[in-house]
């Protein structure tokens, strides 16, 4: 009889595979600790070993402040945030991160807290992955017979909905069946208007939720308060003081803030639990070739309002499944790798998950979106979703899909002219084209064998866990331009980018040309499995070659080279492990025990560096050649010195996968998705993977094809065709500046576009080579072009954009092209027929600087 392997179960096979060591080995120091992790923007972080010790933040740093007190027998104690630090913290005991749970314990005054954030970020069903209710739950209890009156306030401040502090935001409250709810939003709603990296959203709206089932009719505080989470002299929270059922302020204003929480319940030797929700509702998600596209939960007309009333009633199953989940899949990780192995792979998943977004198409199938965090802000890049796929190879063909579709249907296009894969999908959340490199303009600074290689090979895993080469048929003739492309060029890469681009350009790029060889070899495969038998012989016969010539050429003694033309260098040669994992053994064993045994006695403390020209390293590299010789002793050495990386780094930020391995300093990148790489080791047991991927419920298939570009038609046209001529002024104006009264007869006259030569993609009518700039100019809107009227804007660095007076478009950060760009529904309304007043400010911080604004229409079609 078949039935559901049960919990306990789990556990306990779990603990079967704990060595005595691993049983006693110390708690793990994340850098930073996952608390709400959903998609690059509802993402908050806990800097700090005690959550207690620092305020919580976004990834990116900025403030994304959660505070929450717990009162006994009156007596308020901090568990999270500093924010009111006249209150003394509750001893912090305890603190564990699992796959999809992240548990705190607290202690003190009679009472244990265990705090918990869930997601239910199971992989098998995308229903439930992409949704953005992240579940706190309080479980309380006395450490002795007595019972104590006990309260838990929590507070949420807005600075999670804006980009800038300075933003407005507005917020309300109302009931919803059995949930007491409470939300805040920008004012402005201006939706998907800004692309970049480090970007805060600042449209949809955040929802607070508590059940109304535990005591009185609403124990729970709600909304905006004056003072919210401030304490009466007798220690005693002061009533509520909400004076509107909706409020609009600054964001940075420190009343900003929903309360929420759960007062006076008693409290004794039985374990008391109380819960509430925290989503995130962004109405329209990712812009796929001009077209906005709604996140996955909402493809069948979900609201806000059915996600709550779902995600309530969902929990209690939730919790079970996601208990199961972390004991099932931990086990499985100790069984691969050990113990230090299932924990940095726990602290990777849900970060993994939450760098990127899953969208529905036109025919409602799940996209997925990745962002290269912390790197360059790149949407759907090839060599991020590479690293990143064993993670969602390991659950099934839909997740693996999803970030393939959109990518694949780009480079199919007409708009893609070059025999080699793209590099990205343009910035997020504009997945409009490619922007890395010359983009889709030029080959410079392209990387032609590493794109083309990692589709391939991640095409052939496809089809090595499906069994078919379906999927891979409906490109075909792209992957076959591809593969001829590798033929002609992958073994001894031209003077070249690839993934590893911060080293700069290397021309015979001996793990590149590995890539190259197992991409035709997957090429093979691929051609065998749709019958192609001749083709894949062929290709076969030239991937088989290869790797003997690369085994000859590339050799120097002890190990293998980092460049065929440079002598006593060395590399990592992660690229190897897909020869393995596909079955298709070009290389001999040997090559991997030369390697490896190279590498043990070259690693530093803190982990095994990259090349031989620098010091640093790369997280998911490591964890992929760690696997190579697929030899226990040997993977755990080299895990051993991540793990104690993630330990003792000074750094508190969310998992960075480019450090140093002698100081255990970031260099660069964080809470990127490559982390989801640390999944590698799992792909070689074929009974593990095909017992996670068989439980995909989505099964998606049926993807819309590409979306059509809109037509976009000139208005007001900058100086990309025809410049103009503006007033401007490089000293700080008076107030008023923006506004059609003020007086510009001083400022200087001079021609679109404004800033020095050499930032990419800039157009010089007037050289501006100061730190700010203002400008203004009058233009004429005819009045049939109102309706569809959009900035066409090239900014280097931060803008604010004024029309008549009114805020049309802020953002920091800079672009390295035009780009059409929605205008704030005030601003709209503050447009007119005929005459109207552009006002513009740019700040420039470092590098290029360029600034020029037009109009255009945009018709979707």
């Amino acid at each position: 009889m078949k039935h559901r392997t049960t919990a306990a179960l789990v556990l306990a096979l779990a603990s079967h595979w704990l060595t005595a060591t691993e049983q006693n080995l110390p708690p793990l120091r994340p850098p930073a600790v996952t608390l709400v992790a959903h998609d690059p923007y509802f993402s908050i972080w806990s800097p700090a070993d005690k959550l207690t010790d620092a305020d919580t933040v976004h990834w990116t740093g900025k403030p994304h402040r959660l505070n929450c007190i717990v009162e006994i027998e009156g007596k308020p104690y901090r568990v999270m945030g500093t924010g009111y630090a006249q209150w003394p913290a509750l001893e912090q005991k305890g603190l564990s991160v699992l796959p999809t749970r992240t548990i705190y314990t607290f202690e003190g005054d009679g009472l244990t807290l265990t705090l918990t954030f869930m997601t239910a970020a199971l992989p098998e069903d995308i229903d439930l992955l992409s949704r953005p209710v992240t579940y706190l739950t309080f479980e309380v209890r006395s450490t002795d017979a007595k019972t104590r009156e006990v309260g838990i306030l929590l507070q949420v401040s807005a600075e999670t909905v804006v980009n800038e502090p300075r933003q407005q935001v507005s917020a309300s409250t109302n009931n919803l069946d059995d949930l007491a709810v409470a939300l805040v939003g920008s004012t402005d709603q201006p939706v998907l208007a800004k692309k970049g990296d480090d970007l805060r959203i600042d449209w949809g709206s955040l929802y607070v939720s508590v059940p109304t089932k535990w005591g009185g009719a609403m124990p729970m505080r709600f909304g905006f308060y004056p003072g919210a989470f401030e304490f009466g002299p007798d220690g005693q929270a002061k009533p509520d003081q909400m004076d509107a059922a909706r409020l609009s302020l600054p964001a940075e204003a420190r009343e900003a803030a929903i309360a929420a929480g759960f007062h006076d319940f008693k409290v004794g030797s039985q374990t008391i639990s109380r819960w509430l929700m925290l989503a995130y509702d962004d109405e329209f998600s990712i812009q796929y070739m001009k077209k906005n596209l709604r996140p996955y939960w909402r493809r069948n007309g979900d609201d806000a309002a059915a996600l709550l009333q779902r995600a309530a009633a969902d929990y209690e199953s939730l919790k079970k499944r996601c208990e199961q989940f972390d004991a099932e899949f931990m086990a499985d990780l100790r069984k691969a790798g050990g113990e230090k192995y299932a924990r940095l792979a726990a602290l990777a998943y849900r970060q993994c998950f939450a760098a990127g977004k899953f969208v529905a198409d036109d025919h409602g199938q799940p996209l997925q979106f990745s962002k290269e965090n912390h790197s360059n802000g790149c949407i759907g890049t090839s060599d991020v979703f590479y690293p990143m796929a064993p993670q969602f190879l390991l659950f099934g063909p839909t997740l693996a899909k999803s970030f393939l579709v959109p990518f694949m249907n780009y480079a199919a296009s007409e708009r893609w002219k070059f025999p080699f894969a793209p590099h990205d999908l343009g910035t997020y959340p504009h997945a409009n084209g490619q922007v890395y490199g010359g983009g889709e303009r030029s080959e410079e600074n392209q990387m032609p064998v590493e794109e083309s290689g990692n589709l391939l090979i991640l095409m052939a895993a496809i089809a090595e866990m499906e069994g078919h080469a379906d999927f891979a048929g409906l490109w075909w003739p792209t992957l076959e331009k591809w593969a001829e492309y590798l033929k002609a060029k992958g073994f001894d890469p031209e003077n070249q980018l690839c993934t590893d681009d911060f080293a700069g350009h290397l021309a015979h790029n001996v793990n590149l040309s590995v890539k190259a060889i197992v991409g035709l070899g997957s090429f093979a495969k691929l051609c065998d499995m749709r019958g192609e038998k001749a083709k894949a012989a062929e290709y076969w016969k030239t991937s088989c070659e290869l790797a003997q010539r690369w085994v000859k050429e590339a050799d120097d003694g002890d190990h293998f080279r980092l460049a065929f033309d440079k002598p006593g260098t060395w590399s990592q040669k992660y690229n190897l492990m897909w020869d393995r994992i596909l079955g298709l053994n070009l290389f001999p064993v040997e090559v991997a025990r030369k390697e490896m045994d190279f590498y043990l006695k070259t690693q530093n403390k803190y982990g095994l560096p990259l090349d031989n020209r620098k010091d640093y390293t790369k997280l998911d590299w490591i964890t992929w050649t760690a696997t190579l010789t697929q030899s226990r002793s040997d993977f755990e050495a080299l895990i051993d010195s991540v793990y104690k990386f993630l330990n003792e780094t000074p750094d508190r930020s969310p998992m960075t996968d480019w450090y140093e391995t002698k100081t255990a300093k970031k260099v660069g990148f964080t809470a990127r998705p490559v982390v989801g790489g640390v999944c590698a080791q799992m792909l070689y047991d074929k009974a593990v993977w095909k017992k996670w991927a068989s439980r995909d419920k989505t099964k998606a298939s049926g993807w819309a094809p590409i979306p059509a570009l809109p037509k976009i038609t000139r208005v007001v046209p900058a100086a990309d065709t025809a410049p103009a001529t503006w007033h401007y002024t490089t000293e700080k104006p008076a107030d008023n500046w923006e506004k059609s009264g003020f007086d510009d007869s001083t400022w200087k006259r001079g021609q679109s576009g404004f800033g020095t030569r050499g930032t990419p993609g800039a157009i010089i009518g007037t050289t501006w080579n100061t730190r700010e700039i203002w400008l203004r100019r009058e233009i004429e809107i005819p009045a049939d072009k109102l309706a569809n009227l959009q900035l066409w804007l090239h900014h280097d660095e931060d803008v604010e954009i004024y029309l008549n007076g009114v805020l049309a478009f802020r953002v920091s950060g800079y672009v390295t092209g035009y780009d059409a760009i929605p205008l704030s529904a005030a601003a709209k309304s503050a447009l007119k027929p005929g005459k109207n007043l552009v006002a513009v400010h740019c700040r420039q911080t470092g590098g290029g600087q360029y600034i020029d604004v037009g109009f255009v229409g945009v018709e979707v079609r």
